[in-house]
């Protein structure tokens, strides 16, 4: 690691030499750009620059130009597709640690404000109809609409109550939990619980439990054998069992052969959440380490990485399996150096 900072300094220095970096966001038309930069294609980071422009954009004044809105996205979609560190960042892209800083914490503001409620929200009663429909196709689940799991992400140990977030896991993070669909889209987040935050406690003090208590779906139901079935959501022996909500049967010598199957087509079904915080945390690497922002903006960092998983998978957005085992910072520097070959 030690020889690995001084050569990714080298080459940021080349890359700046040839103004690459300026170009990196404007020029992002061949494949290497598109996904090991930004994780998306440029038709789809152009679209996003476009629809964050208004709550991004500084004026121009006498005294300075103001840093672009491609420059800022570009820089935090790099942040947040990595875990390379501040400093390597803000040279890549000829901006100051303190400048990066400032735009990673503005620009998940403001796709948590202003994107997240465009594409985190429940399924309307077609969308969930489908949604049904299509995991008794896939998966043979008559009246599943979704699936519900936690997900812990780790954080630097916060100067209070630090206690509070340190896990069962043995260490320190932020609770997520998040309902998904049978497209491995995040329908539901509840993100901030202390790590030390129990599933089930997560649960009864979401959103989510108030509407589905409410009853946001009351008149789905699935006629099976003569009787009418509500539709439901997945999750696991963690969470309690509701009347819109299943779990497994308990495994043990008891388990009848009907609740073995049974628990074999929750298990399939349910697998849809796995996938979608794979697919999650794969293509937003951020997430997969200590994350060092402050600790009050890592709920905005989390959502604003779910929001930006929506909106891949809504535009078709390919998903690259060598994202799963990237290795950081190795994978990063072999891609600069194709780039230094295709400009020098």
């Amino acid at each position: 690691m030690k020889l690995m900072t001084p050569l990714i300094v080298l080459i940021a220095e080349l890359l700046r030499w040839k103004n690459v970096q300026r170009n990196m966001y404007n020029n992002c038309n061949n494949n290497i750009l598109e996904f090991h930069f930004f994780r998306m294609s440029y038709r789809t980071f152009q679209w996003l620059c476009e629809s964050l422009r208004p709550y991004i954009s500084k004026a121009e004044t006498r005294m300075q130009q103001p840093i672009p809105v491609e420059q800022k996205v570009g820089a935090v979609l790099w942040f947040l597709g990595t875990t390379s560190d501040y400093r390597t960042i803000a040279q890549l892209f000829g901006i100051s640690r303190a400048s990066l800083c400032i735009f990673v914490k503005d620009v998940c503001e403001a796709i948590y404000y202003h994107l997240t409620p465009q594409f985190v929200k429940l399924p309307t009663d077609r969308e969930a109809t489908n949604i049904m429909e299509s995991f008794k196709e896939k998966w043979g689940y008559s009246t599943c609409i979704g699936a519900i799991d936690g997900l812990h992400i780790p954080i630097v140990a916060p100067k209070e109550s630090r206690v509070d977030y340190f896990n069962r896991k043995g260490w320190y993070s932020i609770n997520m939990q998040a309902l998904v669909d049978d497209r491995y889209m995040f329908r539901d987040l509840c993100i901030g619980w202390p790590g030390s935050t129990d599933d089930a406690c997560v649960l009864v003090n979401s959103q989510l439990y108030q509407f589905w208590e409410n009853g946001v779906f009351p008149h789905l139901q699935t006629e099976i054998d003569g009787v009418m079935v509500p539709a439901v959501i997945l999750g696991d022996p963690a969470f309690p069992l509701l009347p819109w909500l299943m779990k497994p049967y308990p495994e043990n010598a008891g388990t009848t052969e009907a609740q073995k199957k049974y628990n074999l087509i929750h298990s399939r079904n349910r697998m849809v959440v796995e996938n979608a915080f794979g697919r999650l945390k794969g293509r937003w690497r951020r997430l997969l380490k200590r994350i060092y922002n402050k600790t009050s903006d890592v709920p905005n960092v989390i959502a604003a990485c779910c929001t930006l998983h929506n909106i891949c998978e809504t535009q078709g957005e390919d998903f690259l399996d060598q994202w799963a085992n990237e290795q950081s910072p190795s994978g990063i520097i072999k891609v600069f150096l194709i780039l230094i070959l295709k400009h020098f």
